[in-house]
C-alpha cells in the first residue's frame, strides 16, 4: 500500500486561453492585419500621396476582412467551421467536384 499509482488523467476542457476577448491565438492575424493595414495607410497617403479617405479606405480592408474571418467564423466556432461555411458559400460544400450537378441524384 506504500506504492501509490500516478495517472494523468484530464477530465475538463482543454482551452489554448484568451487574449483580446479571442479564443487562443486568433489575435495573432488581427495584430498583423492590423500592422498590415497601418503600413498600407502609410504607404498610400504619405508615399503615394493618396488622400487620406482612400488610403484609410484601403488600408481598413485588410483589419476589416481578417476582423470579420475571425469574430464570424473562428471565435467560438468548432474547428474547420470557418473551412466548411466558406467552401458551402462557394460551392455547396459536398464532396464531389460539380456539387450544382449531383444535387438531384441522392
Amino acid at each position: 500500500m506504500s506504492e501509490l499509482r500516478y495517472t494523468d488523467t484530464n477530465a475538463a476542457y482543454d482551452s489554448a486561453g484568451r487574449a483580446f476577448g479571442l479564443d487562443g491565438n486568433l489575435y495573432v492575424p488581427v495584430v498583423v492585419a492590423a500592422v498590415v493595414a497601418i503600413g498600407l495607410f502609410v504607404l498610400l497617403a504619405f508615399g503615394l500621396h493618396a488622400g487620406f479617405v482612400l488610403a484609410g479606405l484601403v488600408g481598413g480592408l485588410p483589419l476589416g476582412a481578417v476582423l470579420a474571418w475571425a469574430v464570424f467564423l473562428k471565435h467560438g466556432q468548432a474547428a474547420g467551421y470557418d473551412r466548411d461555411r466558406i467552401d458551402q458559400w462557394l460551392g455547396g460544400g459536398n464532396f464531389t467536384r460539380e456539387g450544382r450537378d449531383q444535387e438531384g441524384l441522392a
